[in-house]
């Protein structure tokens, strides 16, 4: 009886101390860092690993050093042409000082979304609606950079923010649709323009080149005729083109400068003679 009391006495201390011992063991993960507090002060930070504190004294926060994804609800901004519009965006972040993250701020979870909401109605309300549509890649590299300044003390990189979704008023819709449509259509203006210019060039070099030799010109004449039967049963009377310069529908074949120098030189010889 007096070696079971003895025994007893023995195991009661040891089961006490390894409960003890048991409490005090943490585990952290290779993604977290642990803040340690001793008696409520900061100590030192516990890295990933087999993890022990003193039991009742000491006390751990575990921080995740993963990237969180956070959505930004849709935000009313009036641009600076004085357009309404709901915007949503999506942050990235991710905390790099576990320490600060605790100490520094109360919930930087949400202390980070708040912040985000803030600047993107900031950001946003200075610049325009067409900067907005067509400069998302800078608008976006622009809320990155003044989040990760403005969350820098709590520890927290802000690595990326992109504007998913800008919701455009009905009227504003309409507008730009016929602004885009009136584009096109100046566009198809132009070129059409610019076609006609082009081929009335063309045109014109090819009458200086037809008008210097007549048989040129007159198989020309033959293979427009030839194009016009082709599409069906026409019956064409070709009329010979001499026939039209005598009536003036087409106009003289320009001389020869070689030519036209003999017939003055003649003429200046008549008359000296």
């Amino acid at each position: 009886m007096n070696e079971l009391v003895g025994a007893l006495g023995w195991l009661i201390p040891v089961a006490l101390l390894f409960l003890l011992f048991i409490s005090g063991v943490r585990i952290v993960t290779e993604y977290q860092n642990g803040v340690v507090f001793r008696l409520g002060r900061y100590v030192g930070l516990k890295r990933a690993g087999f993890r022990w504190l003193i039991p009742f004294i000491e006390r751990m926060v575990i921080i995740d050093l993963r990237t969180v994804a956070r959505d930004v609800p849709p935000q009313d901004v009036i641009t600076k042409d004085n357009v309404s519009v709901k915007v949503n965006a999506v942050v990235y972040f991710r905390v790099i000082q576990a320490d600060k993250a605790v100490l520094q701020v109360e919930d930087y979870l949400y202390a980070t979304s708040q912040i985000a909401q803030t600047t993107l109605r900031a950001i946003l309300g200075q610049v325009e609606l067409d900067e907005l549509l067509s400069q998302r890649e800078r608008i976006n590299h622009e809320l990155q950079q003044v989040l990760d300044a403005r969350t820098d003390p709590w520890g927290v990189k802000v690595s990326n923010v992109e504007v998913k979704h800008i919701d455009l008023p009905l009227e504003m819709q309409r507008a730009i649709a016929r602004q885009a449509e009136a584009e096109r259509e100046r566009r198809a203006k132009i070129i059409a323009a610019e076609g006609e210019h082009q081929a009335a060039e063309q045109l014109s070099q090819a009458a200086d080149v037809l008008s210097r030799n007549p048989a040129t010109l007159q198989l020309r004449y033959l293979q427009t005729l030839v194009e016009i039967t082709g599409g069906g049963n026409h019956t064409i009377l070709p009329i010979p083109l001499e026939l039209l310069r005598a009536f003036g529908a087409v106009p003289a074949r320009p001389r020869p400068p070689e030519e036209a120098r003999e017939e003055e030189d003649e003429d200046a010889s008549h008359g000296l003679s």
